[in-house]
């Protein structure tokens, strides 16, 4: 498998602000790779080293082949970026602002293709101002694109979408994805790394504190389960008798039970037993975010 990115022992500091320390991870050639972590964790300090827009204070870095530090401007040639602080003038229309960045990668791209590939046709003429948030981003995906980039860094992309645009964001980066690019996904929403990335840096005050597959994470550091259902029952003091349970809440007629492996057949087993055949039954699985406050002891939007 073709490695796209290699970084080993990355350190940038502002001052006296350790911002990413002793950073090492590498991204293999159509990936989409997670970088997560709360605001403040050097997330985006550390893809603005990977794409020469900022100098690190010392490590490697190879992005492409290429060292940004030496090489910034055959590199740039080859990647696209979203950056997080995206803006265009309130006047300039649609096709202006792809034109005018296809101007800069002359014969990359036919961009009026891109125009209609990303649903921006029937707002070519449209200013950059009249955009819904959603149309904005897909304005923004379509400029990183321009010069069919092999690699494409998106930070932030979905913050501030309400949920009907941060679904549709989702799909064009699955869709930049097919279209052959390798994606380089900084957030801080779990639910979005967790639906889109195949492997997760989680960064937490410049280090990575863990790094795998989304599910590899859950199965490695959020081990319970939570079974609940609803009774009228006033005691259920066996349950907490019942193997692999850990814990149970009783909120009212709702009873949480908190537990490991197969705990869900061994309380329905339980539940049978002693008359009770709840019709909501269920379980709810451990997530990227229960992984993310065992590991760092905070929410994801959270400043470092």
């Amino acid at each position: 498998m073709n490695t796209v990115i290699k970084v080993e022992n990355l350190r940038k500091t502002y001052g006296a602000t350790v911002a990413v320390d002793d950073i090492s991870f590498a991204v293999n050639k159509g990936e989409i790779f997670g970088i997560l972590g709360p605001n403040g964790a050097g997330k985006t300090t550390t893809v603005e080293c990977l794409q020469a827009l900022r100098r690190p204070d010392s490590g490697r870095i190879r992005v492409l082949g290429l060292d940004p530090r030496t090489e910034a401007q055959a590199l740039r040639r080859r990647i696209g970026s979203q950056l997080q602080e995206s803006a265009l003038p309130d006047r300039i229309k649609v096709w202006e602002a792809l034109d005018l960045f296809a101007s800069l990668s002359p014969g990359e791209s036919d961009w009026q293709e891109l125009m209609k590939q990303w649903g921006l046709y029937e707002k070519r003429k449209s200013s950059f101002s009249s955009l819904s948030g959603g149309q904005r981003q897909r304005l923004f995906v379509a400029l990183a694109l321009v010069n069919n980039p092999e690699l494409v860094f998106l930070d932030e992309m979905t913050t501030g979408l309400d949920p009907a645009a941060r679904r549709v964001a989702w799909d064009l980066i699955r869709t930049i994805r097919e279209h052959g690019a390798t994606v380089i996904l900084v957030t801080h929403f779990m639910d979005e790394a967790e639906h889109l990335c195949d492997r997760v840096a989680i960064v937490d005050k410049g280090r990575i504190v863990a790094l795998d597959s989304p599910q590899g994470l859950i199965t490695t550091y959020a081990t319970q389960v939570k079974v609940i259902f609803s009774t009228d029952r006033a005691e259920l003091p066996w349950l907490e008798k019942v193997p692999n349970v850990q814990r149970v809440v009783k909120r009212g007629p709702r009873i949480e039970v908190e537990g490991s492996g197969p705990v869900l057949a061994l309380v329905a087993a339980s539940l049978v037993e002693h008359g009770i055949t709840p019709s909501d039954l269920r379980m709810e699985q451990p997530s990227l975010e229960d992984v993310f406050l065992k590991l760092t002891g905070r929410s994801s939007g959270e400043r470092g």
